[in-house]
């Protein structure tokens, strides 16, 4: 493939807005949301706390002892004594020396360890509470919003909301070990410590300065790799569409251009961050310099000991590299903030299906009612208006129309997919906002017009809405659909791997295992859009006998394209443009010579069992 060119930077940033669900949230709210994901653990937050502060104390210790172990080497030299006399002398402090450190990395692999389960713990809540947002909301949602861009929120982002929380336990530590060197440094020598502390405003000043600009950088990167992961997505679910029509370069450079996109917003996001700490050391660079010449004049002098001066030396790095972290805290913290504030504005995203109660109702008749129903999925473009319906309990009714009538909104409405935004709708005259969503949809069966089937088993697919059904039900069941022939036309039977969404198997065979799902259910309303793709006569017959097996005895909206399911409806009701044209049944409406009639010899009568091409085309 040739390499693509950069784009313009005007290109970089298009598609990157936020979406519509997103929200703006102050530091203070987020840290408030933060913090509760840590309440849960605050056991090991206190014990990581508490070693934070030992290990700070040890590392502060180290410095101190190694000053003494010089002074107490160069006071045996000044007195003449020869190298085993001075390592006799120093011996008790290199073994206190010794033992610090091995403090030090005791208590630094206590703190790693909790700090890594207490990140895992944390990032592991936030994003069940992410997929269970997703989970919760309702299909509008994802009509509007596209689905790798979600993904990307459920796991790129929860995951590195990681660095909000390692930076935070670092943090503590960071301060301990600047608070405790500082206390030594001043009472060791006052004059040292005032010039290593004057370095430190201008540290915390570089740092801040880096705040809102990590924060945009940060957020235009997570914001490209959504997009990246959605392209990624799409492109490997309609791979199959691309190579039918040859497009394998176009979803390509599809691709590249985005990947372009995340490289250039990337590369600046690492710049900030990467040049943040060059910037600071340069800074602490000058505050070293000026310990070590007056420092080492002082030394020299006789007015400090060598091993003093040698302790700022070396504490400079253990005061300015913690003071650094502190300082550049923010800026870093601004990473994992714009991943936290994407997460949980999907948290937040309020949900377009409302409901005003939760009554129960756990014997569902089946009556259904839509009274003056308005509804829209998008504002300009009304589909019911004024819409008005009732069908009796345990009718089968057939809806038929054109595309776009509205047959397919209606199922939607009664399934509680979609809100509607006015009139009502009833079921057995309870108010459909007012019942106790979970339970209602447990009461109603619904089969798509393309089945789509779970990873797994045909038996693990037919037992999905009853994951306790025993084999021998699912087996049941499964004869009970078109006599339970199909059965031994699969290789495994019941236990045939269906493949990715249900590939592995035919179309047909498909819409066998959907309907042995819903009947395994056993809801009191079905939705049932049927299937339009051709099979073989025998499995038409069978999908045809299944039909009528899962439809006796219950309400049903169909909205049908197969003649048989029509002709057997209890009522069909006509639709054009979202109202009804017509209503009766299939020999009265056929009489009438109106819109049904029309339809019916445009569409079904061919699939009649005496229909004669001759004379029709005669």
């Amino acid at each position: 493939m040739p390499r693509v060119s950069p784009p313009p930077m005007g290109f970089i940033m298009d598609g990157l807005a936020a979406e519509a669900y997103d929200r703006s949230y102050s530091d203070r709210d987020l840290l408030r949301r933060i913090t509760g994901y840590f309440r849960p653990y605050l056991g090991i937050m206190t014990l990581v706390s508490v070693t934070i502060g030992l290990n700070a104390l040890m590392d502060a210790a180290l410095p101190v002892l190694v000053s003494q172990g010089i002074d107490l080497v160069a006071e045996g030299l000044d007195q003449g004594a020869d190298a085993q006399g001075v390592f006799a002398t120093a011996l008790p402090t290199l073994g206190l020396l010794v033992l610090t450190a091995l403090l030090s990395w005791t208590f630094n692999f206590v703190r790693q360890s909790y700090t890594a389960r207490a990140v895992g713990d944390v990032v592991l809540d936030l994003r069940r509470d992410a997929a269970q947002a997703v989970f919760a909301r309702d299909l509008s949602f994802f009509d509007r919003f596209i689905t790798g861009k979600i993904v990307s929120r459920v796991t790129s982002d929860t995951q590195d909301f990681a660095t909000v929380v390692t930076l935070t336990l670092n943090l503590g530590s960071q301060v301990g070990q600047v608070l405790l060197v500082a206390a030594i440094l001043l009472a060791i020598d006052p004059f040292l410590a005032g010039i290593t502390f004057a370095i430190a405003p201008v540290v915390v000043v570089v740092a801040l300065a880096f705040r809102r600009l990590a924060r945009r950088t940060t957020q235009q990167a997570r914001r490209v790799l959504a997009e990246v992961n959605a392209t990624v997505q799409e492109s490997i679910t309609g791979i199959r569409v691309a190579k039918a029509f040859r497009q394998e370069r176009s979803i390509y450079e599809t691709f590249e251009d985005v990947n372009r996109k995340s490289f250039t917003l990337n590369l600046q996001s690492g710049l900030v961050f990467s040049a943040i700490f060059p910037i600071l050391g340069f800074v602490g660079g000058i505050g070293t310099a000026a310990v070590v010449v007056f420092g080492g004049e002082q030394a020299l002098g006789g007015g400090t000991s060598p091993g003093t001066w040698y302790l700022f030396v070396q504490s400079m790095g253990l005061f300015l590299f913690p003071l650094t972290g502190v300082a550049s805290f923010y800026s870093q913290f601004q990473q994992g903030l714009s991943s936290a504030e994407r997460v949980f504005a999907l948290i937040d995203a309020e949900p377009a299906v409302q409901q005003t109660g939760e009554n129960l109702t756990p014997d569902i008749e089946g009556r259904i009612e839509l009274s003056g129903v308005h509804f829209r999925y998008v504002s300009e473009e009304p589909v019911l208006t004024d819409f008005d319906l009732v069908i009796d309990a345990g009718q089968t009714l057939a809806l038929v129309g054109h595309t776009g009538a509205g047959k397919s909104s209606i199922g939607k409405l009664v399934a509680r997919f979609y809100e509607f935004q006015g009139g009502h709708i009833t079921i057995d005259g309870h108010d459909i906002r007012s019942l106790d969503l979970a339970a209602f949809r447990r009461s109603i069966g619904i089969v798509p017009q393309t089945p789509f089937l779970f990873a797994g088993s045909v038996g693990d697919n037919i037992r999905y809405g009853r994951p306790d059904a025993s084999d021998d039900e699912v087996l049941a069941v499964a004869q009970r659909i078109g006599g339970g022939d199909w059965i031994a036309t699969l290789t495994a039977g019941l236990d045939t791997d269906v493949g990715e969404a249900g590939r592995g198997i035919s179309m047909g065979q498909r819409q066998l295992v959907a309907l042995a799902r819903v009947l395994l259910q056993d809801p009191r309303i079905l939705v049932l859009d049927e299937a339009t793709a051709s099979v073989d006569p025998l499995t038409e017959a069978q999908i045809q006998e299944g039909l009528d097996v899962v439809l006796e005895g219950r309400t049903a909206i169909v909205i049908a394209h197969r003649l048989s399911t029509i002709e057997q409806a209890d009522r069909i009701v006509v639709l054009e443009g979202g109202r009804i044209l017509e209503s009766g049944n299939h020999s009265s409406l056929v009489a009438q010579g109106g819109a049904y009639a029309e339809l019916y010899d445009t569409y079904f009568r061919h699939q009649a069992a005496d229909y004669d091409p001759e004379a029709a085309t005669g």
